[in-house]
């Protein structure tokens, strides 16, 4: 019931689980203010547990990803999600590096160079977007976190050799060994999990087909006991990678690892997790706050996605989408439980770092509710003007209703004797009287023949 709470927007379009994060957090830093987060930091627990809620998130991130619809646009997925990625790290890294002088903040531009899929999946209903470009995005944002999650792990290796206090020993090409080699690991631990994952298909596909031939009817559903071995599955690898590092795996297991009937369970799982790591966020965030740095990090990583977006909407789709299509993906970098988790993940490694990510997120979403709302008309002037409270008008004083009716007869009155007096002015109708002299005899005009008629006081002849 809590947990179905969460799910939906409000009417303003802000989805409730972000509320609930803010909730988590607000009890986080409550909770980090009686215990100091100095003291759990550096214990094992606290990694392993921020690496558990990474993998809980990056198997929800692509676990919901429909590969038939991915095919429909393969190619700007493929180079978004890599040379995208990188891009986009490499651009927010240079900033922040060039701004403070420091090689440790190029991590911090890959734990926020990711596109939260949960909040992109709230925010699909613009309506000017085509289905072209919100399958783009929402493909993109499941994507890019097995990539991120890779960059992580390289560029990690490559700040704490490039860093002040950077070991000596070794080279580059030796933690380019190890980075690979952990990739190598992440595949084997793919490939284990895909071959079981095999059998138990086998099995139900033989199942299935028994009871075909023994003709018991049409093909039955898939058991429920099918579902119980999936979730079992997740559960089993997700705890191994927490322990090994090993989450590339768990991201690539949600590809194809489907837990059918408990698809519910792995979104309260999903979504106790960030609420989870909201809450730890808080609790570390209560020692440190590095507000400058990380409202940069934030604009950086806004500005970013907007940059990459122009130049892989121009070189690569085709047909080329429309200016709304271009404005959705451009503005639609949005943080959420996969730059946290990194960020606490990676908290043990370079102390500050979500202290820098922390107020990075909170900048990163505001500007993109901000643009958002007014691509929708929020901010305009007739919007503002409708919002503003109306002045009432002083309305003249209302007369009693016995002195109006009596003044509208005698006015109907008056208007009855006018036409009745006033003659008829239709066709046909006798001319008026005329008032002045009477008019002269008719005859012949006398001044025309030039003489002049005898006055009858002077006689006749």
């Amino acid at each position: 019931m809590g947990l179905n709470l969460l799910r939906g927007s409000t009417r303003r379009g802000l989805p409730r689980v972000v509320l609930g994060a803010c909730a988590a957090l607000c009890l986080g830093l409550v909770a980090g203010a009686v215990w100091r987060p100095d003291t759990f930091v550096g214990n094992p627990l606290y990694g392993y547990l921020a690496l558990l809620l990474l993998s809980i998130g990056l198997y929800g991130s692509t676990h919901d990803i429909d590969l038939s619809e991915a095919r429909g646009s393969l190619r700007v997925v493929l180079v978004a999600v890599t040379a995208g990625v990188v891009l986009k790290a490499a651009l927010i890294g240079a900033v922040m590096v060039l701004a403070f002088h420091r090689t440790e903040y190029l991590v911090l531009g890959i734990a926020v160079a990711q596109i939260d899929p949960l909040s992109v999946a709230a925010m699909q209903d613009d309506e000017r977007v085509s289905p072209r470009a919100k399958a783009i995005l929402s493909i993109w944002a499941s994507f890019d976190d097995p990539m991120t999650v890779l960059l992580t792990v390289y560029v990690s290796a490559l700040a704490i050799r490039l860093g002040a206090d950077g070991d000596s020993t070794g080279s580059l090409g030796a933690d380019t060994a190890d980075v690979f080699g952990n990739l190598l690991l992440n595949l084997l631990l793919f490939a284990a999990v895909l071959a079981v994952w095999t059998l138990i298909r086998l099995g139900w596909l033989l199942r299935r087909r028994r009871a075909r031939t023994a003709g018991a009817g049409p093909a039955p559903a898939a058991p429920r006991s099918f579902d119980v071995w999936a979730l079992l599955l997740v559960a089993a690898l997700v705890a191994v990678a927490a322990s090994t590092t090993l989450v590339l795996a768990v991201a690539l297991a949600g590809l194809v690892v489907h837990v059918g009937r408990f698809a519910p369970v792995l979104d309260g799982a999903v979504m106790l997790a960030f609420l989870a790591a909201s809450a730890l966020l808080g609790a570390v965030l209560s020692g440190r706050v590095d507000l400058y740095q990380g409202m940069l990090l934030g604009a950086s990583a806004f500005a970013a996605q907007f940059l990459v977006t122009l130049l892989i909407g121009r070189l690569l789709v085709r047909p080329r989408l429309s200016r709304a299509d271009r404005a959705h993906l451009g503005l639609g970098q949005q943080n959420g439980i996969t730059a946290i988790l990194l960020a606490l993940s990676l908290e043990s490694t370079f102390r500050g770092t979500v202290a820098v990510v922390g107020p990075a997120i909170v900048t990163v979403n505001l500007l993109h509710y901000a643009f958002r709302w007014a691509r929708a008309g929020t901010w305009s002037w007739a919007a503002l003007r409708h919002r503003l409270p109306v002045r009432p008008r002083h309305a003249p004083a209302a007369r009693p209703l016995h002195a109006t009716t009596a003044r509208t007869r005698h006015a109907t009155a008056a208007r009855t004797r006018h036409a009745a007096a006033a003659p008829p002015r239709g066709r046909g109708a006798p001319p008026p009287p005329r008032t002045g002299p009477a008019p002269r005899a008719s005859g012949p005009d006398p001044g025309s023949a030039g003489m002049s008629t005898p006055s009858p006081e002077r006689g006749s002849p």
